[in-house]
């Protein structure tokens, strides 16, 4: 019996403090139930909805979001691949990252661009240190204040991008795409604007062990084959 009434008991209070919040706040419990959702697009809604109802700055809500870096990596069926049709672009569904517009431009390891020939010491050496790479997870450029290092983009038509790198004329909603080549860059690129999908944003840092484990995830292989097979 002492069991039972400490079960009704804790019913009880439990009731009692869902219908308390609610005639304070005004948000019904169900709307406490749905935020459980784990799901990072639900963690998007949630920040906006918050933001909105209580009449926080939506920047400080998004930003939280953009800084969510728990996120899994979307799992994606062999069924769907194994024909090898499948883009990246279709696999997974970019909206439940925040996007941006920007201009991209290409740009490779070259004096063209870099103004260093291959025998300069720093030659292919990006800001952050890492070595120029041209793969799935590709280093690309940008304002540090917009785009940190270690900030992972995906760009439409060139794939995953990793803000190794800086340039003088990289100001704003710019980035710049690395390619091996000057024939690269007008032959995939040239210059564009595009939306790009914001998957991670960077603490600063990035090194050549953390690049070379994104593009060797074994999840995604078969995007980074069709990335191989299309520069042969």
């Amino acid at each position: 019996m002492s069991f039972v009434r400490r079960l009704c008991m804790t019913i009880l209070f439990v009731c009692a403090l869902f219908t308390t919040f609610q005639s304070i706040s005004g948000v019904e419990a169900r709307t406490i139930i749905d935020w459980m959702d784990d799901s990072p697009f639900s963690l998007f809604q949630r920040s906006y909805y918050f933001a909105n109802y209580f009449d926080i700055d939506y920047a400080t809500a998004d930003d939280e979001w953009i800084h969510y870096e728990e996120r899994a990596q979307p799992q994606i069926s062999s069924e769907l691949t194994e024909n090898g049709s499948l883009r990246l672009e279709e696999a997974i569904d970019w909206t439940q990252y925040p996007s941006t517009t920007v201009v991209a431009t290409g740009y490779t390891a070259g004096v063209e661009s870099t103004g260093k020939s291959p025998n300069h010491p720093a030659y292919g050496i990006t800001y952050s240190g890492v070595r120029v790479k041209r793969d799935l997870y590709s280093t690309i450029a940008a304002d540090l204040n917009v785009f940190p290092i270690g900030t992972i983009l995906f760009i439409p038509g060139y794939g995953y991008g990793v803000v190794a790198d800086k340039g003088g004329a990289i100001k704003g909603n710019r980035i710049d795409l690395y390619y091996d080549t000057v024939e690269d860059v007008y032959k995939y690129w040239g210059k564009k604007t595009v939306e790009v999908y914001v998957v991670k944003k960077g603490d600063g840092k990035l090194s050549e062990d953390e690049l070379k484990k994104l593009n060797e995830d074994e999840t995604m292989q078969v995007f980074r084959q069709q990335y191989v097979q299309s520069k042969s």
